[in-house]
């Protein structure tokens, strides 16, 4: 029985009992009350992130999600770098420089780190020493934009979108006989390489840049591309078995394009847009088997947990909401306090992910309720002079007397919400520490407490 069960009970008897007074029962009620905050408190603070391990203060902004081989965890940095860091210490085992930011998430595969920078090549170095094995050149990466991008002004002008934060990360697969890695690019390419020297095995055109980290699921690439379209293309000969037009927004061009990664489960691939729409569609064909709408809010990452459930996020609504992938049923649904980039990792009972504020949140995976919480340096610093009395990232609050149409006004609040030291990408755990990499380039490494 629950806590909250059983004290519903007490309560009852506690009426029921006709002989008490009326001041006994208020005394009785208000102890009551008091028990439930306390149980209430328990509950929420059943597992607290404390104990810091070791900070690693990176130089640049970090767009990256870490990743652990052995004794290093491995994150990109704006500043043109790859980092190897060495888990128990948080010391540089080694680094690589590279001519771009580092904006992909590295993965590790065959004792090899894989990654993509903005210089246009994807990266095979030695886990261990950080040497070069091989690059691989593709036709440029980019930063999405348009002239008068969302509507702003001056129209004449071309501009960046500033949310774009990331490009494509690498996936690895050996099939038995071939190793292959997987990325898109901003060219527009879904690229398929042999995993042991870099050469080309074969690449399928996009109408647009190709944004999402490719999911293998059942012998079949899915990809989204900044065309609206998600492509199912098959593996081992790069053909093309379907693709799906997600909505346009052929006015301001605000609505559209695919950033969020797919997820797949149960023979439904499911795909998150910056159309507001989470589409669970059929794996073999294609076909629509439900819609589920954030709109007018950008659903920015996906996570399935093998149980039945996914798990989405989105931009200005500063949603997490658990949906049953059979159905699209809405079986939980928490708000945070500012926009949700960060994917969510799924830890047995636990939910963990991070907002724009510097805030990561624990979530009950099946009640939705907050178990924890961390907040960066950053928001410890800045967050009563950037958000509002409610503590809530806004971007009116922020405007203050500046013009709202300027793209310069973007760029400017978006550079002031920065100094929360948001937290976009994925945090990871190992033998009970998180590591959670922030905007800042701040990775940091964290204790995990359960009462």
């Amino acid at each position: 029985m629950s806590p909250y069960v059983y004290y519903f009970e007490c309560l009852r008897e506690i009426f029921r009992i006709q002989f008490l007074s009326s001041v006994i029962r208020m005394i009785l009620l208000l102890c009551y009350l008091i028990i439930m905050r306390s149980a209430s408190a328990r509950e929420v603070d059943s597992l607290r992130i404390d104990g810091l391990k070791w900070k690693f203060d990176g130089k640049a902004e970090s767009y990256s999600s870490p990743v652990i081989f052995q004794d290093k965890i491995y994150i990109g940095s704006e500043d043109h770098f790859l980092y190897a860091l060495y888990l128990e210490t948080g010391k540089i085992a080694w680094k690589f420089k590279t001519a771009g930011a580092v904006n992909s998430s590295p993965i590790v595969f065959d004792q090899r780190i894989c990654f993509g920078s903005m210089d246009g090549y994807y990266y095979a170095l030695d886990a261990r020493t950080g040497k070069l094995v091989w690059k691989f050149k593709t036709g440029g990466e980019h930063k999405i934009g348009r002239n008068g991008l969302w509507g702003m002004q001056p129209d004449m002008f071309y501009m960046e979108d500033p949310f774009d934060f990331f490009i494509s990360s690498p996936i690895a697969h050996d099939n038995g006989e071939t190793k292959t890695i997987y990325f898109g690019s901003s060219d527009g390419n879904l690229y398929a390489l042999d995993a042991a020297n870099g050469n080309l095995r074969w690449k399928y055109p996009t109408g647009g840049a190709v944004r999402t980290t490719p999911l293998l699921y059942e012998g079949t690439i899915y990809i989204g591309s900044w065309d609206q379209y998600v492509y199912a293309i098959d593996a081992q000969s790069g053909n093309l078995d379907w693709k799906f037009k997600t909505k346009s927004d052929e006015e301001n061009h605000l609505l559209e394009g695919i950033q969020a990664s797919i997820s797949a489960a149960d023979g439904f691939v499911f795909v998150g847009s910056r159309d507001g729409y989470l589409y669970a569609l059929d794996a073999k064909k294609g076909n629509i088997a439900w819609q589920y709408s954030t709109w007018p809010s950008w659903i920015t990452t996906t996570s399935v947990d093998g149980n039945g459930n996914i798990f989405l996020t989105s931009s200005d609504s500063r949603l997490l909401v658990g949906l049953d992938v059979a159905t699209g049923a809405e079986k939980l649904r928490y708000q945070t306090k500012g926009y949700n980039f960060s994917p969510v990792l799924i830890d047995q009972d636990k939910l963990y992910f991070g907002d724009f504020t510097g805030k990561l949140y624990v979530l009950d995976r099946i009640t939705g309720s907050c178990s924890g919480f961390f907040e960066t340096d950053g928001r410890k610093q800045n967050k009563k002079r950037l958000l509002n009395s409610a503590g809530i990232l806004e971007f009116q609050y922020l405007l203050g007397k500046r013009d709202p149409s300027l793209y310069a006004t973007t760029v400017e609040i978006l550079t002031l919400i920065q100094q929360l030291d948001p937290i976009i990408g994925q945090p990871i755990i190992k033998d009970r520490v998180l590591y959670l990499n922030t905007a800042h380039g701040r990775l940091y490494a964290l204790t995990l407490h359960n009462h």
